[in-house]
């Protein structure tokens, strides 16, 4: 039982869950498209055994074929359009009502759907919707946002999940020194967690990706969103614990306030 957190680059995140193994957004390839890797492959066994992959949109650095066929038989929960494609791929989609929670595992883990703004580029050959994620188990809650704006309804996330949010994980970058429309910067994900009131916030999307060449111009980019958050989060949201982590390396919730260890 606990909740472990394992950021492997970009937005894909392992989360062991009251027993539970679940991917998101994955990319455990070298490489993606155009798009190169800063830091290491993921390793294999840190992402294996998974027993759902949580998919948040269909651009490309988030739904690499390859890398989800590595998953192959494994649930991939997401919004009903995006399912109908992850299915035409020979894959295990599996589309989400609202409001609906998705079991897993025997300790009573649930998995549902919630709102993401990201809709500023859409695709013309795949669908466009967009979803984050909560994850609830007897050890705590998890919001996985997705690539989405800021907007209102991440304050109802608590009452969604019927407990407070334990941990966020929140985009705050991306591939290249400029966000387009739809996603959250720094400043932007450290009001998020102000919003959902997190305990523990997991910066992602960032780091990682980048064009060929790109990572060196302007010089430092690559690296910046994750401190800048840090700095953000104690400004806007002060009882939350910015975690920073590298690619590859875990995150253990602590025990929530008066739960013995």
């Amino acid at each position: 039982m606990g909740i472990d957190l394992t950021w492997l680059g970009h937005s894909t995140v392992v989360v062991d869950i009251d027993g539970v193994r679940l991917v998101t957004d994955p990319l455990v390839r070298r490489h993606n498209g155009i798009l190169r890797r800063h830091g290491d492959q993921p390793a294999q066994e840190s992402w294996r055994a998974a027993d759902a992959v949580l998919l948040s949109h269909l651009h490309h650095d988030h739904a690499e074929v390859a890398s989800l066929r590595e998953f192959a038989g494994v649930p991939v929960l997401t919004a009903p359009e995006n399912a109908v494609w992850v299915r035409r791929k020979g894959l295990d989609g599996r589309g989400l009502g609202e409001g609906e929670w998705f079991p897993l595992g025997a300790a009573g883990v649930e998995v549902r759907l919630v709102r993401a703004v990201h809709g500023a580029r859409p695709m013309p050959h795949r669908p466009n919707a967009a979803n984050g994620h909560l994850v609830r188990g007897p050890s705590g809650v998890v919001w996985l946002a997705g690539d989405t704006e800021l907007h209102d309804e991440m304050g109802d996330l608590p009452r969604l999940a019927g407990r407070p949010v334990d941990v966020a994980v929140v985009p705050v970058g991306g591939w290249g020194p400029r966000l387009s429309p739809g996603h959250m910067g720094p400043e932007e994900a450290a009001v998020a967690c102000r919003l959902t009131g997190a305990r523990h916030a997991v910066p992602v999307h960032w780091n990682t990706l980048h064009l060929p060449g790109g990572d060196r111009v302007p010089a430092g980019w690559l690296h910046l969103a994750g401190p800048r958050f840090r700095e953000a989060v104690a400004r806007e949201a002060p009882r939350c614990d910015a975690v920073q982590l590298e690619p590859g390396a875990t995150f253990h919730l602590p025990d929530a306030p008066g739960e013995a260890g």
